[in-house]
């Protein structure tokens, strides 16, 4: 199980002792036999004939701690296995007028011994049918790949998370938003233009970032981070026509030669669609590269 987990509760413990009170944690189930579960979702707008509405459906995926894999690939609309050894985290399916929701089942930690023993591992592929997607995640390590999917807007929401992501190839229709939030963490998110979003916003706390916008950028868009004491890292290719305007405190900006400064705004020469970048760094690094 994630490390930033047990580094969480270590805190809360030694913040309650320094204040002079105790806190009850709930009591932790006892890990047992491996249990791995099939998840198959169907789209449940899929007709009798087969069809299926041009509309976008909406995807809702809640994961608390554990490691969570996502790829593309899917037969149906989810194909899958979850991999746990506490009942209580069994994944729990529900659809609610045409919207299918993926949430992991109630559990609950009440010290660091027992933490170590709990498995729960998430393997899933979606299907490339028009979705609106959103997970959400706690402490958790996760590979998540999206490239080949119709996302019509992706939002990703976790806690202190272990990230690596990318669209690998090109997502097959326009996206109006991506978004990203996130705690404490390591993220990784590559090959961003080929997500075909219009906008994207991304909101962090301390850690470390890559954004990486190589991929096939088919359109201008916008970008908006905002975020604290971290080393942030922005690859843009060379060529690629992009204006980053930086608003920073006590941070260090490096920028290679292909970019030119004015003030707070750094500009590349290029061709084609335009990356115009707004950044809000509390403090650390900022890092243009390509």
């Amino acid at each position: 199980m994630n490390k930033k987990i047990v580094f969480a509760l270590l805190a809360i413990t030694l913040v309650s002792m320094a204040c002079g009170f105790s806190i009850d944690l709930p009591k932790t189930p006892t890990p047992g036999p491996d249990i791995t579960d099939e998840i198959t979702v169907a789209d449940p707008r899929r007709g009798q004939s087969g069809d299926e509405t041009s509309n976008a459906m909406r995807l809702d995926i809640s994961f608390g701690a554990g490691e969570l894999k996502m790829s593309s690939g899917a037969q149906d609309l989810v194909n899958g296995t979850a991999t746990y050894n506490v009942p209580e985290l069994k994944p729990q399916i529900t659809e609610k007028d045409g919207d299918i929701r993926i949430e992991q089942g109630d559990f609950k930690l009440d010290n660091f011994a027992a933490l170590n023993n709990v498995k729960n591992e998430w393997d899933l592929k979606l299907g490339d049918v028009p979705m609106d997607l959103s997970i959400e995640a706690g402490a958790y390590d996760a590979k998540i790949d999206l490239g080949g999917l119709s996302l019509t807007s992706l939002s990703i929401k976790d806690g202190a998370a272990d990230v690596n992501f990318s669209f690998s190839s090109p997502n097959l229709t326009e996206m109006s938003l991506f978004r990203y939030e996130t705690g404490v963490s390591d993220v990784k998110l590559e090959k961003l233009a080929n997500a075909n979003f219009e906008a994207m916003s991304f909101q962090s706390g301390a850690g470390n970032y890559t954004l990486d916008f190589n991929g096939e950028l088919k359109r201008s868009a916008t970008v908006m981070v905002n975020t604290g004491l971290s080393n942030m890292i922005l690859v843009i290719p060379d060529g690629v026509n992009a204006v980053v305007t930086v608003d920073s405190g006590i941070s260090n900006i490096s920028a290679g030669s292909n970019w030119e400064q004015n003030g707070n705004v750094y500009t590349q020469s290029g061709s084609g669609p335009k990356l115009t970048f707004s950044v809000q760094i509390s403090a650390g690094n900022l890092t243009l590269t390509h």
